[in-house]
């Protein structure tokens, strides 16, 4: 993919990813869980507003946005969403984040 074609270790992948997403998705938007994760209090079919990315030090091994989450901002993995109410750019960042690893790619 042309988001980490210059980037050869770890983090530069990692930067690469986080700078792409933080460009392409385009906050806030709506999204539906549609995975359980254990890092998460998420359950497949909740539905939540994306705010932003999280910072990028959480964003070393996997990314995660920043959502509304009982009156407070709480960071979840993008893998764990998809874009419910989101404008075409922010639903193709997502798509191309879910290719990623869905196809078990890593950083």
């Amino acid at each position: 993919m042309e988001i980490v074609v210059d980037a050869y270790t770890e983090s530069e992948r990692a930067m690469g990813w986080y700078y792409y997403l933080e460009e392409g998705l385009q906050f806030p938007f709506r999204a539906r869980c549609i995975k359980r994760r254990a890092v998460s209090p998420l359950k497949p079919g909740d539905e939540v507003e994306a705010i932003g990315m999280a910072p990028e030090e959480e964003c070393g091994h996997e990314m995660f946005v920043l959502i509304r989450w009982e009156r407070r901002r709480l960071a979840v993995p993008l893998s764990q969403l998809e874009g419910i109410r989101a404008d075409r750019k922010t639903l193709q960042a997502i798509g191309d984040w879910h290719y990623w690893t869905t196809k078990g790619y890593e950083f």
